[in-house]
């Protein structure tokens, strides 16, 4: 992959945040990974236990990599 490309991950995440957020390229680039757990979040079932927390992040960043 070249330098200049984008982790397929980031590519996917970015859509992702597009469709549930209505994030623009330039607000998904300025946000933090906590802004998108957030957000995330936000969308998970109030009485559901299946919520994004930061062991659920990492796992998705291990299984998913930009590199």
């Amino acid at each position: 992959m070249a330098v200049d490309r984008l982790g397929p991950a980031a590519i996917k995440l970015a859509g992702v945040m597009a469709r549930v957020a209505g994030w623009r390229p330039g607000e998904f680039w300025a946000a933090t990974p906590a802004d998108v757990r957030t957000v995330l979040a936000g969308w998970a079932e109030a009485d559901s236990t299946a919520c994004l927390d930061s062991a659920a992040l990492a796992a998705m960043m291990e299984r998913f990599p930009d590199g």
